[in-house]
């Protein structure tokens, strides 16, 4: 856990209304309060996204607890008048020098076949705002060209105000979330062969690292005994229909590509 040292100002952009701060590892980060006008379960979402993008080596920036102290408040009275109280939040590396991903960012993106990883993680965990918001998908220039970061995982199971029986209902449904920039990674940038390695980390996560990963949520963000509970049920539902839903994306591939038979076919061959 880190803590914050300074206050920067408001993001100025976002559903959550995140602002910048300076940490005591001398990093800028974006944070996510508690008192966001959704509340604390956008905050379960964004540190379970972070705990499963970890396990799967997905593109997603850097992120951790972040501690606000008294002390911290006193010195910025304009935060206190704001309902933010001593507490434990959000925070997700600012990356600088940014620009929202675009069409023609992509042939010169070093990590475009990461995205497979993202958009298997998003269907996993029904994260529609990604493919609906382009400004959850970024850009930073690097020596040859760009790298791609995935961002703000605050919408999960749909929603920023999901509920224990939404959870339910969710995860036994598969849906492809065709729309905009996914669809046009699917057919013409993404093959099938780039999902493989995310889908294998993803069904080899066990019942240890998923008890792990409910317990890094703070008490404090849980709102009842259930939901932890709910989440934990759901990731483990999840993992057995991995390939289901690997292969009800893989439909929105070309199926002139001889690769995706393949490929299918032997995913096919492991499950037996």
């Amino acid at each position: 856990m880190i803590f914050a040292t300074e206050y920067l100002g408001s993001v100025g952009v976002g559903a959550t209304s995140p602002h910048f701060f300076c940490a005591s590892d001398d990093q800028v980060y974006v944070v996510k309060m508690q008192n966001n006008r959704y509340g604390t379960k956008v905050l379960i979402s964004e540190l379970i996204a972070a705990q499963i993008g970890k396990l799967l080596n997905l593109c997603f920036p850097h992120s951790q607890l972040i501690k606000i102290e008294e002390s911290f408040l006193n010195k910025y009275p304009h935060l206190k008048a704001t309902g933010l109280v001593p507490s434990v939040n959000f925070a997700s590396r600012y990356i600088a020098n940014t620009a929202y991903l675009e069409k023609h960012h992509l042939s010169k993106s070093e990590n475009l076949p990461e995205l497979a990883g993202v958009i298997l993680f998003d269907h996993i965990f029904h994260n529609a705002d990604r493919t609906n918001n382009r400004k959850n998908l970024i850009v930073s220039p690097q020596h040859t060209g760009y790298k791609i970061y995935a961002i703000d995982n605050s919408h999960l199971f749909r929603s920023g105000r999901w509920t224990n029986k939404s959870v339910m209902d969710l995860s036994e449904i598969v849906k492809v979330y065709y729309y905009r920039l996914f669809g046009l990674l699917l057919t013409s940038y993404i093959s099938p062969n780039d999902f493989i390695p995310y889908l294998e980390k993803f069904k080899a996560i066990d019942d240890t690292q998923i008890k792990k990963i409910m317990q890094s949520v703070p008490d404090e963000w849980w709102n009842n005994k259930e939901e932890s509970v709910i989440l934990e049920e759901y990731i483990r539902t999840r993992k057995g229909m991995a390939d289901k839903i690997f292969f009800k994306i893989c439909k929105y591939i070309p199926k002139s590509s001889e690769r995706k038979q393949r490929l299918i076919k032997t995913v096919t061959h492991i499950r037996k």
